[in-house]
């Protein structure tokens, strides 16, 4: 093998391994979660479903855990700590709350809402601090421009 041909692999392989660790990082843009998470900050996630891989099940989240979920009444997806599981004629349905926020959600969740759930790392959550930034500076910025990313 030439190379021209390594080397066009190497490349092939690290943009796809940087592509697949992106799509498990998510970026915190509030202080709902302080002093655990800070805006900025950029947490480690397990997916329910990963290119058709199935990482976590979210019928079996738990009190505690701290899940990413699509929310009726926010557009963005959210990054929250569950709180509470309830059962409701036989639906599933999670409490959830930011640590740094008085009041629970507005909307109790249903699994399929959970798309994440926040890596732990023995009683630690993997949380990568302040790197967050760049992305929210140029999100901002093309916001000016009517772009959202």
């Amino acid at each position: 093998m030439n190379t021209v041909v390594r080397e066009i692999i190497f490349y092939v392989v690290i943009i796809a391994v940087g592509l697949m660790l992106t799509q498990h990082l998510s970026v915190v843009i509030s202080g709902s979660m302080e002093p655990l998470m800070y805006k900025g900050d950029i947490v480690g996630l397990e997916k329910t479903d990963f290119l058709g891989i199935r990482e976590f099940d979210p019928n079996y989240v738990k009190v505690g855990d701290i899940v990413v979920y699509n929310s009726v009444w926010f557009s963005d997806p959210i990054i929250h700590r569950v709180i509470k599981v309830t059962e409701v004629n036989g639906t599933k349905l999670f409490t959830i709350k930011g640590d740094n926020n008085s009041i629970e959600d507005p909307y109790p969740v249903k699994p399929e809402q959970i798309v994440a759930r926040v890596i732990n790392l023995g009683d630690h959550s993997f949380i990568v601090p302040k790197i967050g930034y760049i992305k929210i500076f140029f999100s901002d910025f093309l916001s000016i421009f009517g772009i959202k990313v």
